[in-house]
């Protein structure tokens, strides 16, 4: 096979893409390519999923996204909704660090409408890149479309200036839409004029043809719109699916060249991702101690304080978990949670007593990062830190939660705002959910996909197919009435894809170096968030804390205030734990 797809959609493409990445991965296979590139919408969510999922199934991935240019990035008036279609792919480790910064800076400094960058950008941080002209939403299908051929060599000639020789490839695309094949013959001549290739893709966005008709209906959940709505938005072609090489082929019978220059240009495109190195950052201890010395100094007057003098087996286990803190390389990170608890607790800033595994730590409770003794209630350091299983430690931390947002705030300002984001969770289309959201684009009445929705049981990871598996009348609606079948098909293919983006209750990264150096970021409503989800950070090496917001804990701060005034001054730790009057 002498071709690989260089411009496509996953269903990280939010609610315009329909290439599930596990399928689409089977489906690449099934044409016999060895290589695939995803280049979703101005963003970068499903790179490391689909990076994964390539090397699992022995596909050569090509890391990329469709990026939105404008004239000005920092423009932000009512004009400035104009912006373009650029695909850029990474050539290797340098060109992804720039593409997620790119992404990154299109969210948190150029978003308007959509995340937008601007040339100027782009020639900063254009190494390591290779560039695509993209779809009729290109700014070199657009000149050519208005016949400004100067300003067209002008445009071509400008991207050489940015990508350099041999880094800047004009696309070429046939999914039967008018303006295409108007603008094809025009693409081949500037390719001619200017000496700049050409290469052949196809636009996908589902995986068969027919898909189509989902991935209409997925462009109308994501718009509001029915599919009667004459007004809707709409991709007027059923050809934009994964095609096979024969396909392309048949597509472009005198661009055989440009078809497998896209193999050729996937092939050189080299990035691999590493899981095995932990990116912890370093805390910056005092002049004239190390980290080891200061977490040892800190245990050691905790240790005092905690048990008595001549406690062996405290000082035994003590000695035991420094030395697997140690030689497993999370010395910071005890420091770093020590240092922003004692923050909270010195600002009277309520924090939980521990939970989760954390609480099996005896460097933990000296530190007073938890509150439970773990010999007195005989836990297992093990269940936190095993040195025959190596992860992350991760303790849970709650916080009052009216001023848990104060712990990050001093966590940004001790570490950099620029090494500390909040982190990114999906939103997916459920069950019940997705059979709404069907049905309302195909416009049925409200109350027969009511009484389908409630058909699926409630219940945990319940799914469509669970559903009609153990309800007996669902099963019998899908197999009797040709209108349900269409909602529950039309339903299946887009279940659990995802919806949109928000973000995550808890999670904080923390980083070594900038965040955009190892994940791409965005914007949810005014939080930074990365663009990655919590397994794919922990995936990556990288540091991510719990700090959760516990009302209770609010609700406890509140009454001990309450009492205060009473003249009765109360801490939560001097309420014993087995009094008998509280015992139920």
């Amino acid at each position: 096979m002498a071709f690989a797809h260089l411009h496509l959609h996953t269903e990280y493409s939010l609610l315009d893409g329909a290439c599930r990445i596990k399928r689409l991965v089977q489906r690449v296979k099934e044409l016999g390519m060895d290589a695939c590139a995803i280049t979703d919408h101005g963003v970068l969510y499903g790179a490391v999923e689909f990076y994964s999922a390539c090397k699992e199934a022995g596909i050569h991935p090509v890391i990329g996204c469709e990026v939105y240019v404008c004239p000005d990035m920092e423009d932000k008036r009512a004009f400035s909704r104009e912006y373009s279609h650029l695909v850029l792919l990474c050539e290797n480790e340098e060109g992804y660090r720039n593409l997620m910064y790119l992404v990154s800076e299109g969210f948190t400094r150029g978003f308007y409408y959509k995340p937008r960058i601007d040339y100027a950008l782009l020639k900063e941080h254009h190494q390591g890149l290779i560039g695509l002209s993209a779809c009729l939403s290109g700014d070199l299908p657009k000149l050519l479309l208005e016949e400004r051929w100067g300003d067209a060599e002008k445009y071509v000639q400008a991207m050489i200036n940015i990508f350099g020789e041999n880094h800047f490839f004009i696309e070429i695309m046939d999914h039967g839409l008018a303006e295409e094949k108007l603008v094809l013959p025009r693409l081949i001549e500037i390719s001619r004029k200017t000496n700049v290739p050409l290469v052949a893709t196809n636009d996908c966005h589902y995986l068969r043809r027919e898909d189509a008709d989902a991935q209409e209906v997925l462009m109308c959940i994501q718009t509001g719109k029915t599919l009667d709505d004459d007004s809707r938005m709409r991709m007027n072609s059923t050809e934009l699916y994964v095609k096979s090489e024969e396909e392309m082929l048949s597509l472009f019978p005198d661009q055989a060249p440009a078809i497998h220059r896209a193999q050729e240009i996937a092939h050189r495109c080299q990035v691999e991702f590493d899981f095995s190195t932990v990116h912890l950052p370093k805390f910056d201890v005092p002049k004239g101690e190390t980290a080891q010395s200061m977490l040892r100094r800190l245990c050691e007057e905790g240790l005092k304080e905690r048990y008595q003098k001549d406690d062996q087996v405290a000082r035994e286990r003590l000695e035991y978990e420094l030395k697997v803190i140690s030689s497993m390389g999370y010395v910071d990170y005890f420091l770093i949670v020590w240092d922003f608890i004692k923050y909270a607790k010195d600002h009277g800033i309520m924090v939980g007593p521990g939970r989760g595994s954390g609480a099996g730590s005896i460097v933990a409770y000296c530190l007073n990062i938890t509150m439970l003794d773990p010999l007195k209630y005989n836990l297992l350091f093990e269940r936190f830190l095993n040195p025959e299983r190596v992860s992350m430690p991760d303790i849970d931390v709650d916080f009052c939660y009216e001023r848990r947002q104060e712990v990050i705030d001093y966590v940004a300002r001790k570490y950099g705002a620029d090494h500390v984001s909040q982190i990114i969770t999906f939103g997916t289309m459920a069950a019940r959910g997705v059979l709404r959201d069907v049905g309302r684009v195909l416009g049925y009445p409200y109350a027969e996909v009511d009484q389908v929705a409630k058909a699926v049981p409630m219940a945990l990871d319940m799914t469509l197919e669970k559903a009609m598996g153990q309800n007996k009348e669902l099963r019998e609606m899908y197999e009797g009435d040709p209108r349900i079948k269409r909602l529950i098909d039309t339903a299946l293919t887009l279940e659990g894809m995802p919806r949109h983006a928000s973000t995550h209750a808890a999670g904080v990264l923390i980083t070594r170096e900038a965040a955009t150096h190892y994940v791409p970021l965005q914007k949810n409503d005014e939080v930074i968030t990365t663009q990655y989800p919590m397994g794919i950070i922990e995936k990556l090496g990288l540091l991510k804390m719990d700090f959760l917001g516990l009302r209770t804990l609010t609700v406890i701060r509140d009454t001990l205030d309450m009492l205060k005034k009473q003249g009765i001054h109360l801490k939560p730790e001097d309420i014993p734990m087995d009094d008998p009057r509280y015992l139920i």
